[in-house]
């Protein structure tokens, strides 16, 4: 059954507003290093997301994290706004942004090879490799 819904959300200082259009209440976590060191911790993310507005975007400032890869941020406050892979239009939206605390069900986790042993969650999700999660979102 599909949930389509819109969200609003925003950056700590208010000079990025955005809009994301995702298609039920999935969250994944992402256990990579590089998402470990953007934010400090596991990537909590909206990874079914339909489409994404950005107002404010003289403030959004890109970062090519890697050959595949890119990550959005606010220029103003550092708040980070998206992930994104280069080709394929796959968005990935932190869900702290959001304004709303819906229902939220984290149902899948990637990069479980690279999770460190100091932290687990407590409920059962998929599981999958960087590889498996690579593979997963080709066409």
């Amino acid at each position: 059954m599909s949930m389509k819904m819109e969200y609003r959300g925003g950056c700590l200082c208010g000079a990025v507003q955005l809009y994301v259009m995702v298609d039920g209440h999935k969250v994944g976590a992402c256990h990579c290093a590089m998402c470990r060191k953007w934010g400090g911790g596991p990537l909590l993310a909206l990874e079914n997301v339909l489409g994404l507005r950005l107002e404010g975007e003289e403030a959004v400032s890109v970062y090519a994290s890697s050959d595949w890869a890119e990550r959005g941020f606010c220029s103003h406050c550092g708040t980070h706004l998206f992930y994104r892979l280069k080709e394929g239009g796959h968005y990935a939206v932190p869900v702290g942004l959001l304004e709303v605390d819906d229902d939220w069900v984290l149902d899948e986790e990637i990069f479980i090879e690279s999770q460190p042993p100091y932290y687990a969650f407590s409920n059962q999700t998929k599981r999958l490799t960087g590889e498996q999660a690579f593979a997963a979102k080709q066409p």
